[in-house]
């Protein structure tokens, strides 16, 4: 062995250490994520030692083959366990993946709000069995292996315990690597997030004030529901809710479809044509209804107009297509690329609007992304309020990295969320702005989550299944 080779083999083992005690030092100190400034400091000094002894003359190596070299045992998954919490009142399901290396583990997002209780026991007595002791950087075979375990597969309840540790193992590498997500996705392709938001309100006054309030703080893209009276309208603030399991919430589509266009007509009127508006029709009316909303609408020029149909209606948008050429956006409630497959493929909406933690987490919806940029179908990820922080940071990772970006949906989060999850997205002028921390960059403080405990009795919030027509026919949510 050379003595360069010698030195550099040396250098390696000496910041190996050092980045072992740093990450122990900022657990000690209370910092709970590497900034890059710290990486650079540490972890990939030991990188450019390595790349010094190939340059001497040595072999190019694994990052395996490194550790061994440097007597450092393999990188193991040690420990699964999910984080159930509700600062802001919603349910969150966040998983925690802790490794073999001090002081190094992912999170991810599995919120299905819904059933937590079901995605809970889904990771912790099936997923975590089958993964401990496994590799945590061989992401794609671990979701694979995981993904066929089940043999029944497809399903909403292990989608999202599969997207839980599926981003859970992307935060690993970003922060094994020192890079943040983006960075990793093959680099920003814009400096920042563009967003809507929710403008609603029990009249057409209400909503129109509250759009211009989204607009004088530099929000370009709103989300407009009005209430239809009487009627349970999704989206629309129209009054106390029900009591618990109550089945009296009512609703008829015809009303809503009269009072929608009327809105529009409102809006561009004193709002004016700068402002680009959406619309969620939520999969509440008729398919024949729905077709006709959305020619009724083509004069506002709509930014977008979400869920005309349900899942299980998608026959239809061959239909729409034909019809109209108000931009299309769906998918809030997909599962299974059966689902969305042919609607990209044929160019039948326009945006996808997938909620990532649905369909699996990050390793399928960055393939999902790279289909849609060959038929020109924008990106809309699902953000509401039972999305986690951990699973926003997801979405705009994944957002500043792709090219056919589309808009993203935005919250702001609450004091509550950011005590249990520090490093929220920052939401300013109208854009979200990642940070530059290693990995998603968000962190989850468990002592602050217990604070906030899910509530089990009721399990689930009974407005959804309860909402009927005026002869007691159940209707979609």
């Amino acid at each position: 062995m050379s003595a360069t080779n010698a030195i550099t083999e040396k250098q390696l083992d000496t910041r190996s250490i050092h980045t072992t005690n740093t990450v122990r030092d900022s657990q000690r100190s209370g910092r709970r994520s590497l900034t890059r400034r710290d990486c650079l400091r540490t972890g990939l000094l030991g990188a450019g030692a390595a790349g010094l002894a190939w340059l001497a003359g040595g072999r190019p190596t694994t990052l395996a083959q490194a550790a061994q070299g440097r007597n450092l045992p393999a990188l193991k998954i040690t420990d699964i366990k999910t984080i159930l919490t509700a600062p802001a009142g919603i349910r969150l399901v966040v998983v925690k993946v802790t490794t073999s290396e001090p002081g190094l583990y992912g999170l991810g997002c599995a919120t299905f709000t819904q059933r937590a209780r079901v995605v809970e026991t889904a990771v912790e007595k099936y997923l975590k069995p089958f993964l401990l002791g496994k590799d945590p950087t061989r992401i794609e075979d671990i979701f694979q292996s995981g993904f066929v375990s089940s043999y029944w597969r497809n399903g909403p309840v292990l989608n999202n315990a599969l997207s839980g540790v599926d981003m859970a193992l992307w935060d690993i590498l970003g922060k094994r690597a020192c890079l943040p997500l983006y960075e990793l996705f093959g680099g920003k392709c814009r400096q920042a997030v563009d967003v809507y938001r929710h403008a609603s309100g029990n009249t057409f006054a209400e909503v129109e004030d509250r759009a211009r309030k989204f607009m004088e703080q530099g929000y370009r893209h709103i989300r407009v529901q009005a209430a239809v009276p009487g009627l349970a309208t999704y989206g629309a603030r129209a009054g106390d809710p029900p009591p618990k399991n109550d089945d009296t919430r009512t609703w008829e589509p015809k009303p809503y479809c009269r009072m929608l266009p009327k809105l529009f007509e409102h809006l561009r009127t004193k709002l004016g044509d700068d402002v680009e508006l959406l619309h969620d029709i939520h999969e509440r009316v008729p398919p024949i209804l729905g077709m006709q909303l959305a020619k009724d609408l083509e004069p506002f020029r709509l930014f977008f107009l979400e869920d005309p149909f349900s899942p299980e209606d998608i026959g239809y948008f061959r239909h729409l297509r034909q019809q109209t050429t108000t931009p299309i956006a769906m998918g809030e409630l997909f599962n299974s690329p059966h689902e969305w497959l042919s609607l990209v493929t044929e160019r039948l909406i326009d945006f996808i609007r997938v909620h990532i933690s649905q369909m699996g987490g990050l390793s399928k919806a960055r393939k999902m992304a790279a289909l849609c940029e060959f038929f020109n179908v924008r990106t809309a990820w699902h953000g509401p309020g039972d999305v986690s922080p951990v699973g926003h940071a997801a979405n705009v990772h994944l957002d500043l990295a792709i090219p056919n970006f589309g808009i993203q949906e935005a919250r702001e989060f609450t004091a509550g969320e950011r005590e249990v999850f520090p490093g929220c997205p920052e939401l300013k002028d109208g854009y979200y702005f990642a940070n530059d921390k290693a990995g998603l960059g968000v962190d989850l403080d468990e002592k602050a989550a217990a604070k906030f405990p899910i509530q089990d009795d009721p399990p689930f919030d009974y407005n959804w299944g309860n909402v009927r027509r005026k002869d007691g026919t159940i209707v979609t949510p």
